[in-house]
């Protein structure tokens, strides 16, 4: 066998995914850039606003309906000019939230308050951090809820017992492990996380501390994604201070990248939405962002989202209501950042005018503010988690999916929910050479599947004639496996080993960004515009079929490994030239991926909202004898 370097198609590819992806936020970026300048009338920003929030509101997945919180203190602690109680409540019947309320001991009520949403801390709400916060709002006369919020602090939704730690990793990677189950649904990880705060908003209605028309969110880094979320979604808030979180899309693509699943409406780009919307959609109500100037969520993007914000607020005549406070430290709720937000609600919520230094406080040990007897409801009663609720969503939707129904149209499903964009120009190929073997020769193809896209392919000819021509769909590569694709050739079969976009030799550059992996990266810009990685793995692969039918290729069929199997059978259900297609490898179906208790290896499958429409046994069926395991 010839080195695999020899069978290099098109040199350097491993950038060209991500640049393809960039163009078109690019002209989504530009899009909005002139919507948003057109808005001219306080009439156009309501408008626009309503749209806001009907746009993320379907993006989550709608909201549920509210039932009984089944509120309880649990303990007491009394402390200097305020009080903590140890709160659990149901934000969804089963689904528990850990909480610290914190009441000022002095003055008369009731309190103005606010929603404490916390980073993505190991401790949740009672990270030191957190607790200066929350403490130094309550000995200024402001009722603070805090809450853990899904997978942080006592909430661990993949808590090991025996280890006494989260068997995924607490924060983030318990979010994502969910929240990709979660888009299967067509729900984010986000929807869950924003109804513990609306939830926690019911809550203090239920307090005669509190009063109802003045209540507030604050937080910092995913904190500060709730508080941006919830200045969107929860309209009975007074006023909103996000830290650490808000700063343009256009700078954080091009920095870190996507973060977190939470983090990520699925067409949000594509839609016309950026950072500022959350500010706009919150007008002319006060909010205020906190920044830090080595953040990783991009100083300069934040500064171009509070002047757009700013000018959206002066045409609501509130240009007052929309401020910007920048300290030069890094990522985090310090205390420069904290004492901003101490000014922001003395001024909206109390109605004066002050410095808010803030004083000396005594933080408690993390087991000091538990609500549970344990420290973890997993092991103090158990709770639902975001999964199980999800994956009760996925059985309840199972069976009510659009392929189950009497003559559902399989192909037009497919090409909907996987947006798949038919080629409507001529084919363009390059010959990039041959290589010879006994037996048989290696053409060296780049196939333009589509502006900014090549796929790579290396076209397998045997002596005489042939049979058939194979599509081999490998996710390892074209030529990762190529003593099988011989035996192929030496059994009658031409073969074409194609690299659809991202795989081989265009793969993501190896390492992470922002401690993210690199597919994980280009899954998330593709959702953020509202594309599928199947759905452009099938173009690559209708593209590669033209090629064949080009060259004169008498039957057509596909084999596919591991996920690339998955590929196979959706080009075979979009393109009939495709007589047959093989699979090699186990692949779960979707509603399998809601029920697995952790998942891996699955990212380039995954399509939102599929289990809506249909799921791979669907597919299978609706191929019938053209398909062969």
């Amino acid at each position: 066998m010839f080195l695999i370097a020899a069978l290099t198609v098109a040199g350097n590819l491993t950038g060209m995914f991500d640049a393809y992806l960039t163009e078109i936020a690019r002209k989504h970026w530009a899009d909005r850039r002139a919507a948003v300048a057109a808005l001219k009338t306080p009439e156009q920003v309501r408008a626009r606003q309503e749209y806001i929030r009907r746009t993320i509101t379907d993006s989550l997945g709608g909201w549920p309906d509210r039932t009984p919180l089944n509120a309880r203190v649990t303990g007491t602690l009394q402390r200097d000019g305020y009080r903590v109680e140890k709160v659990i409540y149901e934000s969804l019947p089963g689904f528990r939230v850990t909480a610290n309320l914190y009441v000022p001991s002095s003055g008369s009520g009731p309190f103005p308050a606010v929603l404490g949403t916390a980073g993505h801390s190991n401790e949740g709400k009672a990270a030191e951090i957190y607790q200066r916060g929350w403490i130094g709002l309550a000995r200024r006369g402001i009722v603070v809820l805090a809450y853990d919020p899904p997978g942080q602090g006592e909430r661990s939704e993949y808590w090991d017992a025996k280890a006494n730690r989260s068997a995924v990793g607490i924060g983030t990677r318990e979010h994502t492990m969910a929240g990709l189950q979660c888009l299967l649904t067509g729900s984010n990880v986000a929807r869950y996380e924003i109804w513990d705060g609306i939830r926690g908003f019911d809550y203090l209605l239920t307090r005669k501390e509190v009063d109802p028309a003045r209540i507030a969110v604050a937080g910092n880094s995913g904190g500060g994604t709730q508080s941006a979320y919830l200045a969107v979604a929860e309209p009975r808030l007074a006023a909103a201070a996000p830290s650490c979180y808000i700063t343009s899309w256009e700078t954080l693509w091009s920095g870190p990248g996507p973060q977190d699943a939470e983090q990520n409406f699925h067409g949000f780009i594509a839609s016309g939405l950026d950072f500022p919307d959350f500010l706009i959609a919150f007008a002319p109500k006060p909010i205020k962002m906190m920044t830090a100037v080595k953040d990783f969520f991009p100083i300069a993007g934040a500064r171009a989202t509070y002047r757009e914000a700013a000018d959206v607020f002066e045409i609501l005549r509130a240009r007052d209501k929309v401020d910007f406070f920048e300290y030069d430290d890094t990522h985090g709720w310090s205390r420069p950042r904290r004492e901003a937000t101490y000014r922001w609600f003395e001024k909206w919520l109390l109605g004066r005018e002050t410095d808010g230094i803030e004083a000396e406080s005594t933080v408690e040990a993390l087991a000091t503010l538990n609500a549970t007897a344990t420290g973890q409801l997993a092991t103090d009663g158990g709770s639902e988690t975001v999964a199980s609720l999800n994956r009760k969503a996925a059985e309840e939707m199972y069976p009510k999916r659009r392929a189950a129904q009497p003559g559902a149209d399989i192909p037009k499903l497919v090409e909907e929910r996987l947006g798949i964009r038919r080629p409507a120009s001529p084919i363009k190929t390059r010959g990039m050479g041959e290589v010879g073997r006994d037996g048989y020769r290696i053409e060296r193809v780049a196939i333009e599947s589509e502006p900014g896209i090549t796929v790579p392919a290396l076209y397998y000819r045997g002596q005489g004639r042939r049979a058939e021509t194979r599509i081999w769909i490998d996710p390892a590569g074209k030529s990762a496996d190529e003593r099988r694709i011989v035996e192929m050739v030496a059994g009658g079969a031409d073969v074409l080993a194609i690299d659809p976009r991202g795989w081989g030799e265009s793969a993501p550059p190896k390492g992470s960004r922002g401690g993210y992996g690199p597919w994980y990266q280009t899954f998330m810009r593709a959702y953020l515009l509202g594309l599928t990685i199947p759905g452009m793995h099938v173009r690559d692969v209708i593209r590669s079929a033209d090629f064949l039918v080009e060259r004169g290729a008498a039957r057509i069929t596909a084999h596919g490994k591991g996920l690339g199997g998955v590929v196979a059978l959706y080009a075979a259900v979009a393109d009939p030239r495709i007589a047959r297609v093989t699979t090699e490898g186990a692949v779960p179906t979707y509603l399998e991926i809601t029920r697995m208790p952790v998942h891996e290896g699955y990212l380039e499958m995954l399509v939102p909202g599929v289990l809506k429409d249909f799921d791979l046994p669907d597919i299978i069926k609706f191929l019938g004898d053209r398909y062969a395991r």
